[in-house]
């Protein structure tokens, strides 16, 4: 069985889990343990030719994106660039399949630990479909709990040259989005995994609650509502989204309803609205280190 040790002193198995208690002062891997869920390239069944080729066009694409960090440095004016109720897009499906290669989907069968399936494709309109089915069996294996979720997530931010790279977004206050669901519920996930691993599964969440129906959903979303989580634990000391620290942004199926659902995307934005002054939604109190759950 697992319980609860404070975040500083150990790691624990994923919550899904009985098993054995892992105690460390440092974790192994940045996915905890599971495997990279990818498909083969191609391109191992090539020969050298080809894959000298191959780097010199990877090489010319590493420049291009290098040349475009130093336009936009030296164009990072704060008063032209971040205007009051303007939404800047961070993400957008307008019919080219490249939007595509910006994101990757998982499911809880990806790690043969259920039976759910989906897919992120492009709707005849060029829009973004995140759709499949959900399915709450829990396999008969024994060491798993719960099941049934299905995830779309953004590849990490980077920089030329294959560099690990961060998301700027402290100029806003505000996430918004133009869906049209199915009327079940979504989590949105942002992640800002930091350099030690202490942080890497340090993701923010909050609920989007989809009407259903034909008609396109306008969201906002302010920041500050976002709740940090660990491994999927909400973490009882609560602190603001570090949002010059993101890394990722995801959405996850899993409201515990098994059968089909959509979810059209339109567009992922950003917003700054002087009107909003929270920071942070939740306490933020500091406890003494005797205190049980600091």
């Amino acid at each position: 069985m697992y319980f609860r040790i404070p975040r500083m002193v150990a790691t624990v198995t994923r919550c899904e889990h009985v098993g054995i208690q892992v105690r460390r002062f440092w974790e192994q891997d940045r996915k905890s343990g599971y495997p990279r869920v990818a498909a083969k390239s191609s391109s191992e069944k090539r020969n050298d030719l080809w894959h000298i080729r191959n780097g010199f066009r990877i090489l010319g694409d590493e420049f291009k994106l290098f040349k475009r960090e130093v336009i936009e440095h030296l164009e990072s004016d704060p008063l032209l660039i971040y205007r009051k109720d303007e939404i800047d897009l961070a993400w957008r499906f307008n019919g080219d399949k490249k939007s595509l290669d910006q994101w990757f989907v998982t499911a809880d069968s990806d790690y043969e630990e259920g039976y759910s399936n989906c897919s992120l494709q492009l709707t005849k309109s060029g829009r973004g479909l995140f759709s499949g089915y959900l399915d709450k069996r829990v396999p008969k294996t024994g060491n798993i709990k719960k099941a049934g979720y299905c995830n779309i997530n953004t590849l990490r931010a980077r920089k030329s040259f294959k560099r690990e790279g961060y998301y700027d977004w402290h100029p806003y206050n505000h996430l918004v989005m133009r869906v049209r669901g199915d009327g079940r519920s979504y989590m949105l996930n942002i992640s800002t995994a930091g350099y030690f691993d202490i942080t890497w599964n340090d993701v923010y969440h909050y609920a989007l609650y989809t009407r259903g129906g034909p008609y396109w959903q306008y969201v906002k979303i302010p920041f500050s509502k976002f709740f940090m989580a660990s491994k999927g634990r909400i973490q009882d000391h609560q602190e603001p989204l570090p949002l010059h620290n993101v890394v990722s942004f995801g959405i996850t199926a899993a409201d515990k309803v098994t059968g089909p659902f959509n979810l059209e995307i339109d567009y992922i934005g950003l917003l700054f609205d002087p009107s909003h002054k929270e920071e942070c939604a939740y306490e933020m109190y500091k406890t003494d280190d005797y205190i049980a759950g600091y």
